[in-house]
């Protein structure tokens, strides 16, 4: 979260500066600091106004690298992407601290994830319409994850063509696009990397015709995602 962001957000919230500041616990000339940029956002007052204004997922601030994030195990993926609201992880009653393009960054970048969870992220990317995809694009770059990401945008975007919803679709067209440009020639897996051979070779033949483009070992397909 930026000033503009913090702006915004009080704006939408129908807030003038004064009951903002009143809410958040602080005094109006130092919100007012915080709104011009003259004093430093930081990440624990950012975590503060997504409560008290009770802000999407999306607006949760992002870590600044993302090369030094500790990785999630599974557990904790499945407790964070239950707290976004995920039906199938209702059950595990996580709690949704963490922004969702940074869930599905750590999901991305782990080679021995969940099928479940495998299963999760396109529902994540098509319900959180202001994810930070910029920022998720170009760090699956720099680690190599951009067919994966792929594979998993062009889920959610199967997704929204499916209900009609023409932004999403022309949005995370955009995303495809702009991946594309750096698809990977190797073949990867987006769950258990430590699959047997056998496993390999029957997915390089069973798997539906989204996986083979983006070259990602995976039966997953649109009629298995959650709406």
């Amino acid at each position: 979260m930026n000033q503009q962001e913090l702006v915004e957000s009080r704006l939408k919230k129908g807030l003038e500066q004064r009951q903002a500041a009143a809410l958040l616990g602080v005094s109006q000339p130092y919100l007012s600091l915080l709104e011009s940029g003259k004093r430093k956002l930081t990440q624990k007052f950012a975590e503060k106004v997504f409560k008290k204004f009770e802000l999407s997922p999306e607006k949760l601030p992002l870590a600044e690298n993302w090369e030094d994030l500790a990785e999630m195990r599974n557990d904790e993926l499945a407790e964070a992407i239950g707290g976004l609201g995920y039906p199938k992880f209702a059950h595990l009653k996580g709690n949704a601290q963490i922004n969702p393009a940074q869930i599905l960054f750590s999901a991305l970048k782990k080679n021995n994830l969940d099928s479940r969870i495998a299963e999760s992220l396109p529902w994540v990317i098509f319900t959180f319409p202001e994810l930070d995809l910029e920022k998720l694009t170009r760090f699956a770059k720099m680690f190599d994850l951009q067919n994966r990401l792929g594979f998993v945008v062009n889920l959610a975007r199967q997704i929204a063509e499916r209900v009609e919803d023409n932004q999403k679709v022309s949005v995370l067209l955009a995303v495809e696009t702009k991946l594309e440009k750096s698809r990977l020639l190797r073949e990867d897996v987006l769950a258990n990397e430590s699959i047997t051979e056998a496993e390999k070779k029957y997915l390089k033949n069973n798997r539906p015709p989204e996986a083979v483009y983006w070259r990602v070992l995976s039966d997953l397909s649109v009629q298995h995602l959650e709406l």
